[in-house]
């Protein structure tokens, strides 16, 4: 072996195998373009991004990690989505979620500050940040 050589095998790697996926057409009504990372929750994008972002939520970009896809303005691109694994916790993005996904609570909260963030009425993200024991924090 060299150091630094890389020994690769002949296989094909399959990314993602038996993942459910689903396949939105989004539109990029901006006059910039738009880059999303491979593991960015797809349903806090950047606003000027038009799809269904309900059938988003709880989803990332199915491509390879470290990765990400650019959408020019105008540009009407299909995407592949997956469900985001582990602990299915998402914190920070845009501030809609900032919890477990799968809470029923939770998600019907983040669909609700969806609204306000599509009126540009931006939570703060300090309203919603809860201390361990899942009480709000006074700032």
């Amino acid at each position: 072996m060299i150091p630094g050589e890389y020994l690769l095998d002949a296989a094909v790697i399959e990314l993602n195998a038996d993942r459910t996926a689903i396949t939105l057409e989004i539109n990029n009504t901006g006059d910039r373009p738009i880059q999303v990372g491979s593991h960015f929750h797809f349903f806090e994008v950047n606003l000027a991004l038009l799809f269904d972002r309900a059938a988003a939520y709880g989803m990332r970009l199915d491509i390879p990690a470290g990765t990400a896809v650019r959408i020019e303005p105008g540009e009407i691109k299909t995407v592949q989505l997956i469900p985001l694994s582990g602990s299915r916790e998402v914190y920070g993005g845009s501030g809609l979620v900032n919890g477990e996904l799968d809470d029923k609570k939770n998600k019907a909260a983040s669909l609700e500050r969806l609204q306000q963030f599509q009126k540009g009425e931006l939570p703060c993200v300090a309203d919603l940040k809860e201390d361990r024991k899942g009480k709000k924090k006074k700032h």
